[in-house]
């Protein structure tokens, strides 16, 4: 399989077998992450290495009880590092104030996902499979607390992997022509947005529960591993809602429009309790 091949099969796995990553291969992707583009060079980034069991289940617990971190070998917690970098530069007669900087925070965050997704790719070549796990940022403090994570130090992404015990089908994506602009952005029309979206969630409309296999695999694995019912609850709250169509289930359900800007406050609060003074 050539490198195009790795990167178009690329699926989030969330079903890993009880089969360990060796030592080699977890000192080879932590290789490639420290490799990874970094603004300036700076590298603002601390990865934790998460194996043991306790700490796995308690991650888990975290993020809303997901089975696939806790049953999934390898965690990694890819850390914005501020701390080692405020550190160096005042052992170094100079200032450092990215916690205060918001753009200084951006290229920061930009640096943890090139380190992480080279991890995600050189992991695929070698028959891994990896679920990137966003919610970690609304539990801030209490993943802060148990790594004994140090202020100017910000947890924001958190990496599964092991070898696969599932791997879900085909993703839906939007045509290519949709998302790759040439010299100046295309701006397109409503007919060719609404023609886009619904040839991407075409299954939507035609078979609900093969649009769940591959858009909403969350629920699809809850079901599996911890028995749960939740697709067929999922199936009762779009009865009641009345979701219509893939856009309100996005947005009334799965991710809800004024959910998550209520949870601004929360997360501001979080990132000011971690020293980061930008907001």
């Amino acid at each position: 399989m050539n490198f195009y091949e790795i990167l178009m099969k690329r699926r989030s796995v969330r079903s890993f077998k009880d089969q360990k990553v060796p030592q080699q291969i977890i000192e080879e992707l932590t290789d490639a992450a420290n490799n990874a583009p970094s603004g300036g060079n700076i590298q603002p980034l601390s990865i934790i290495i998460i194996q043991d069991n306790e700490a796995r289940k308690q991650l888990a617990q975290f993020l809303d009880g997901q089975p696939w971190v806790q049953n999934a070998p390898l965690s990694l917690l890819f850390c914005i590092d501020f701390y080692r970098v405020k550190k160096w530069a005042s052992m170094s007669d100079s200032d450092f104030f990215g916690e205060n900087a918001f753009l200084q925070f951006l290229i920061a965050y930009a640096d943890v996902i090139c380190a992480a997704q080279n991890v995600v790719i050189l992991a695929e070549s070698y028959g891994l499979g990896s679920i990137y796990v966003g919610s970690i940022l609304t539990k801030i403090n209490k993943v802060r607390k148990y790594f004994s994570i140090p202020n100017y130090v910000l947890p924001v992404i958190s990496l599964s992997i092991g070898y696969p015990e599932r791997i879900p089908e085909k993703i839906c994506k939007l045509n290519k022509s949709v998302v790759v602009h040439k010299e100046k952005y295309g701006v397109m029309n409503d007919d060719g947005i609404g023609e886009a979206y619904n040839n991407k969630y075409k299954e939507f409309y035609d078979n609900f529960d093969k649009y769940l296999q591959k858009a909403y695999v969350e629920a699809i694995e809850y079901d599996k591993q911890l028995d749960t019912n939740m697709v067929e609850k999922l199936k009762e709250r779009i009865e009641k809602f009345k979701i219509k169509n893939p856009a309100q289930f996005l947005f009334n359900i799965r991710y809800p429009a004024k959910a998550m800007v209520a949870m601004n406050k929360k997360l501001f609060r979080e990132l000011k309790e971690a020293g980061f003074e930008f907001i």
